[in-house]
């Protein structure tokens, strides 16, 4: 762990400055496409007001305080707000690429340089990450935007409610669970209704995934099995919903079951994207045009 108060020699700088100033270097000089800064651990907020952000690459800023994200609005409008959640490092990374990608902060086969570290103030990892190479970071990178017929901001908080969901189960029993969201046209097509759907017979306006209220709902109906059908623009169609898509031939990942095979199903037959959670593991992972794009693991108490 780094002291914060500590300084190096060289300039009378931090180490953190140092850190900043050797990923500014390695960005322009490899001629990368992006840096992403997670500020939750600099040892001075002050030091973003010195950073440029209208130089050769973006400067993504990435942060858990809801309130801190409006204050980086003030230098850079790609800021990215990850759940409060408690992740791995990892997990946080893919989480804040992934949305960087759903808002178009980074494109597929972009290089960018990732400066993390403790949430107490002390950068310590400094990583070039190709996207495509990194195979750990997304299982799959040749396709399109991720949300090209959802609203970023529903896409945001289905994976923000499954992280939670993931963290924290429900009555302090774990859980497993299926999203599907977008292209219900013809999602429809594909599903049975299990049981009755709560959801039925309520004004549209009083069921979309984006009204605080709902959150609570959601995890209540989400101890039902089967699938919660949400439209792209947050609308909650149903829940404890059945997928009857045929299943894809491409081999699942070793050890993932029926549920991860139908996410794989209904996406591959439709537009759709589904957010699983694992009932065993707690991992929550993302699918698309039938494949797995990322995986994000819980965090170990």
């Amino acid at each position: 762990m780094v002291d914060k108060a500590k300084k190096t020699k060289k300039d009378d700088k931090t180490v953190g400055q140092l850190m900043i100033d050797a990923a500014f270097k390695v960005a322009t000089d490899g001629k990368l496409q992006a840096m992403m800064l997670f500020v939750d651990s600099l040892d001075d907020i002050e030091q973003l007001g010195e950073l440029d952000y209208k130089g050769k690459f973006n400067i993504i800023l990435v942060t858990r305080s809801e309130e801190l994200s409006e204050k980086l609005q003030e230098y850079t409008s790609k800021v990215v707000l990850l759940s409060p959640v408690k992740m791995t490092r990892s997990g946080q990374m893919k989480m804040a690429v992934m949305i960087s990608f759903s808002k178009n902060y980074l494109k597929a086969a972009d290089r960018f340089i990732v400066l993390n570290g403790l949430a107490d103030g002390s950068l310590d990892t400094l990583m070039v990450v190709e996207v495509g190479r990194e195979y750990e970071m997304f299982q799959t990178v040749d396709q399109g935007p991720l949300t090209e017929h959802i609203r970023r901001a529903v896409f945001e908080r289905v994976l923000n409610l499954a992280l939670e969901l993931a963290a924290q189960g429900r009555e302090g029993k774990p859980i497993g669970a299926i999203f599907v969201v977008g292209d219900t046209a013809n999602v429809s097509h594909n599903i049975r209704q299990m049981i009755m759907n709560p959801f039925k017979g309520h004004p549209v306006d009083k069921c979309n995934i984006l009204d605080d209220s709902m959150k609570e709902t959601v995890k209540e109906f989400s101890t039902i099995d089967g699938a919660f059908i949400i439209k792209g623009k947050g609308t909650i169609v149903s829940a404890g919903t059945y997928l009857l898509p045929r299943l894809v031939e491409e081999e699942l990942p070793q050890g993932l079951g029926a549920r991860h095979a139908a996410a794989a199903a209904i996406t591959a037959a439709t537009k759709s994207v589904a957010i699983t959670i694992s009932e065993s593991t707690g991992t929550v992972r993302i699918w698309r045009q039938g494949k797995l794009i990322t995986e994000i693991e819980k965090a170990k108490h």
